[in-house]
């Protein structure tokens, strides 16, 4: 087998990614919308996986996949937070904490 520098450093990121996928949880606060009739806004809280946490954009095209669901729209993300800081943000997000 041929090994090329390409395959190496693909090997080398999924060690790295997969490994933090597993390890202490990551949490983001979000604002998103909802303009098909009036317009509606939410403040949310999402679970996610570690290596989404290290970016914005990263986790904004996670966090857009999962609420768009339901037909929202993400406005942005907020903070990143580990589980030390959940319960200071659930009473805000109401039905919205941990619902994505």
């Amino acid at each position: 087998m041929t090994y090329t520098l390409k395959n190496i450093t693909a090997a080398l990121i999924v060690a790295c990614v997969m490994p933090s996928m597993a390890s202490a949880q990551c949490f983001a606060d979000y604002k998103a919308k909802q303009t098909s009739g009036d317009l509606r806004l939410h403040y949310g809280v999402i679970e996610l996986a570690d290596m989404y946490c290290v970016d914005q954009s990263l986790a904004a095209g996670q966090v857009q996949t999962r609420i768009a669901r339901d037909g929202w729209t993400l406005l942005r993300i907020m903070s990143f937070f580990d589980s030390n800081m959940l319960d200071n943000k659930q009473a805000d997000a109401g039905e919205y904490f941990l619902r994505y």
